[in-house]
């Protein structure tokens, strides 16, 4: 047994919980906390919110009934905790890892997974839910969202409050507040919620009106008393508890996330509530207990490898910058050749490599906090102007402004440009953040035109190109590491609709999307070698227009052909020339096979495993190359 976590490896979990004193509750978050670091210096992770949540967890499910009480997160950053203490304390040392613990919430893990999440702002909502199917089938038990204060800058996440408010229902509302989401919040409503209750002014007139209720004769005691009692009704007026109760929410706090006797007697206040939703306004340090990740909480919010005993990142293996980087530089690049540029993020200015745009000219780049749709149509307002708007926000995240990029981009044929970062497999985030399928869902839009740079090179000349577009544009790239192409002095706009011929061949073409093209040269090379045929690998470029001339060339003059592309198969690049070919009257005179992500949401491992997986490395391409030149007639060579 592992002497330095006794309760951990002792305890029948979560239900073990309730019998322990508050001291010994306090002993178990160190277990917890040291078994969060040493996972996550080994397997990368959602490190600094996880770490300021480890002691609410340990208040929440000792208090709560898990057997019938239901935790719903937002996001599930901070979930770590609920995984080790729900029965997954064993199975921990594989989070993120193949077939291992997923780094969200996620209902086939767990019974007490209620809720798969990963994109934020969602908590509310689903728990209403929740507690109106409770509501409906006559049970009684509590049901709990708990929300970071980030996420809660979400409009979705106020759409939920309103009807819970309306409805009434008995709900119970965690505000995690630790004044943070990935990056420091924005906005009227984070200023609003990190007003502190210390402020001179508040104590001294939290002191005056004390004071007058005693002088009230007869019942001024028993005044000052329930108001001392009542205290959370009298902060409410000056802290957040106003804008909540105006929502009709009972407000609860603010309480030390950190001090569990005080947390367990705050849930309990809000447990005992019967008749409406509560709010419990709960302050965090994120990070807590973990000197690196509390004086830098940005860079330790989700980490790859460190030293646990030190926090000192350990650095990538690759001394080729990613594609994120250079993206953020050639953006600075244009930004200041070009007074109309202007730079919006979704809350993630280190993630989209826009903090260099950031610290460059700060007066044209917005931070709009956690809420893709506001930023899109923000975008729209700027473009409308006459402004450039690169709005840079992940793939994954750009799917929650679907509705605003068809109806106030693509309709009004603005200029915008959509700077899809995480294009494609994603690796051990999984299945909540896969960027797979923002070529299907992009390519039906009218007005809208799509880029896919294959190396830096071409991920400079297409930022370039969207300066002087003007009509909707987007620019998929991948996460990770680049390919080491130096970039040209003068970076020259591509001619729309255009591809280029990147390896020669006359057997066999590979049409290839983004990053896959160098793979697919590398696999063709190789295949030609073993087999002896000729193979021609062709980027498009384009993904919307595509060059559909020379591709019907290729059409024409290729019995086999092979497509590849790091996004979904249904709907996408691959569809793209089945259409074509249909239009044209081509379909029986060539085989297309086509590699992608197929119908299924691909979970949580390494890019390289996802790849292998999914025959998007090399050996996968070249396995499917040596298949056509088999069927081609060509026979490999001995060894």
């Amino acid at each position: 047994m592992d002497t330095r976590t006794p309760y951990l490896n002792t305890l029948d979990l979560p239900d073990g919980l309730h019998d322990l004193t508050n001291a010994e509750l306090e002993r178990l978050a160190t277990e917890v906390r040291t078994r969060i670091l040493d996972v996550c210096s080994r397997n990368g992770g959602h490190l600094a919110p996880s770490l300021g949540t480890v002691e609410l967890t340990l208040a929440l499910l000792a208090s709560l009934d898990m057997h019938k009480d239901q935790v719903i997160w937002d996001v599930g950053h901070q979930s770590y905790a609920f995984k080790i203490l729900t029965g997954r304390a064993e199975a921990f040392s594989t989070l993120r890892t193949k077939d291992g613990l997923a780094g969200f919430p996620r209902r086939a893990e767990s019974p007490y997974d209620v809720f798969g999440v990963g994109h934020s702002s969602t908590s509310i909502s689903a728990a209403l839910g929740f507690a109106t199917a409770r509501d409906l089938s006559g049970l009684d038990h509590h049901v709990v969202a708990v929300i970071g204060d980030g996420a809660l800058t979400g409009g979705e996440a106020f759409e939920g409050l309103n009807l819970a408010g309306h409805q009434g229902r008995r709900l119970i509302v965690i505000l995690n507040d630790n004044e943070m989401s990935i990056a420091p919040n924005v906005g009227a409503i984070s200023r609003f919620m990190s007003r502190t209750l210390t402020r001179r002014w508040f104590r001294q007139t939290r002191k005056d009106v004390l004071a007058f209720l005693r002088t009230i004769p007869r019942i001024g005691g028993k005044l000052a008393i329930y108001a001392e009692r009542g205290e959370w009704s009298f902060k409410s007026f000056f802290t957040p508890g106003m804008l909540f109760e105006a929502f009709r929410f009972a407000y609860v706090g603010p309480v030390n996330g950190h001090d569990i006797p005080a947390l367990r007697q705050h849930l309990e206040r809000a447990l005992a509530v019967e008749d409406g939703p509560v709010l419990l306004h709960v302050r965090t340090q994120k990070g807590h207990g973990f000197q690196a990740a509390e004086e830098d909480p940005t860079h330790y919010h989700g980490v790859g490898h460190f030293v646990p005993e030190t926090g000192r990142l350990i650095p990538s293996s690759s001394p080729v910058p990613a594609f994120t980087r250079i993206f953020g530089q050639e953006l600075v690049r244009l930004g200041k050749k070009d007074a109309r540029v202007v730079a919006i993020t979704a809350a993630m200015p280190d993630g989209t490599g826009t903090t260099a745009f950031q610290q460059a000219i700060p007066d044209r780049f917005f931070d709009v906090g956690i809420c893709e749709q506001h930023a899109i149509t923000f975008a729209a307002g700027l473009a409308c102007a006459g402004y450039r708007p690169f709005a840079c926000i992940y793939s994954t995240f750009l799917q929650r402004a679907y509705d605003q990029i068809i109806h106030d981009v693509c309709l009004q044929d603005l200029p915008v440009t959509f700077c899809i970062d995480r294009a494609g497999l994603v690796g051990e985030d999984g299945g909540t953040h896969q960027g797979v399928f923002d070529i299907a869902y992009l390519r039906p839009l009218p007005n809208m035109h799509l880029l896919a740079p294959r190396d830096e090179n071409m991920l400079a000349r297409s930022v370039v190109t969207a300066a002087d577009f003007g009509h909707p544009l987007a620019i998929r790239y991948p996460r990770g590491a680049a390919f080491g192409v130096p970039v040209d002095e003068e970076r020259a706009a591509l001619p729309m609709g255009v591809g280029e011929v990147v390896q020669e061949g006359s057997d066999i073409a590979v049409l290839a999307v983004g990053r896959c093209v160098p793979v697919a040269c590398a696999a063709a090379r190789e295949v030609e070698e073993h087999y002896g045929c000729s193979i021609k690998v062709y980027d498009p470029v384009w993904l919307k227009p595509l060059p559909e001339e020379e591709i019907l060339s290729m059409m024409q003059h290729f019995r086999y052909l092979l497509s590849v592309e790091e996004g979904c198969i249904q709907a996408g690049f691959g569809s793209a020339l089945l259409e074509l070919a249909c239009d044209r009257g081509l379909l029986g005179s060539f085989v297309l096979e086509r590699i992608g992500v197929p119908d299924m949401f691909i979970e949580h491992a390494t890019q390289a495993q996802q790849r292998a997986e999914l025959f998007l490395d090399q050996d996968g391409i070249m396995a499917k190359l040596a298949g056509l030149a088999e069927k081609a007639g060509f026979q490999a060579k001995q060894a």
